[in-house]
């Protein structure tokens, strides 16, 4: 990213951190961004370095720390589309750059889960850093802690047996009412309570829930 960018980023900053930058404004100007920089530039506009090593015993099934692309997240925030009265839940949320980008966007509340402590510690600091009190961060095992939400983003954080059981919970909130499934690298088709729908990106997939006994009508963003 050459200095131009980094000083267009810095500048995005401040203006995220004084309130005056979110929404449409922001989704403009990530677009002016070359999609090939798009990435290291949020980070530098957010704050986020590079993550702490992965912790040594991550739990049988957890997926080491990647993070998610920008265009995938544009393309989830704007295909949900999420908007200002949903909750967005980010398991496997590692350094935020999903929670904070989504709700910088859409000004959806947005709640990350992630397992490692040193990630959520990170995460928590630029949340404080850039005064964004709708995003909290959670220090939990997603496989074993009760969620609730309007949609879920999955970058295929979970493998195996506990992939199962975290699909388990988002289950029991799909029972109580509508929801949409994010996933990236992720395939949930299979899943008999999903029904998918295409989206304008090749590596992300939307999921509707379609579940006996939740409550009638589709998701509104």
């Amino acid at each position: 990213m050459d200095s131009s960018l980094l000083i267009r980023a810095c500048a995005a900053r401040a203006e995220i951190v004084a309130g005056a930058l979110r929404g449409a404004a922001l989704v403009e100007l990530l677009h002016a961004i070359p999609v090939r920089d798009r990435d290291a530039w949020v980070d530098a506009a957010l704050g986020i370095e590079e993550p702490p090593a992965d912790e040594p015993e991550l739990p049988r099934g957890a997926v080491p720390y990647l993070p998610c692309g920008v265009e995938e997240i544009l393309a989830m925030v704007l295909e949900v589309p999420l908007g200002v009265d949903d909750e967005l839940v980010d398991l496997g949320a590692g350094l935020g750059r999903v929670a904070i980008l989504a709700h910088l966007l859409s000004g959806a509340c947005a709640r990350g889960v992630e397992i490692q402590g040193s990630l959520v510690r990170r995460a928590r600091a630029l949340c404080t850093n850039l005064g964004l009190a709708d995003v909290t961060m959670a220090q939990a095992d997603a496989a074993e802690t009760a969620l609730d939400g309007t949609v879920f983003f999955l970058y295929a954080p979970f493998n195996g047996p506990m992939l199962i059981r975290v699909l388990e919970r988002i289950e029991e909130v799909a029972r109580r009412r509508a929801i949409v499934v994010c996933a990236v690298g992720l395939e949930l088709r299979e899943v008999p309570w999903l029904v998918p729908r295409a989206t304008s990106s090749v590596s992300l997939m939307l999921y509707d829930s379609c579940v006996p006994g939740e409550d009638a009508g589709t998701h509104h963003g």
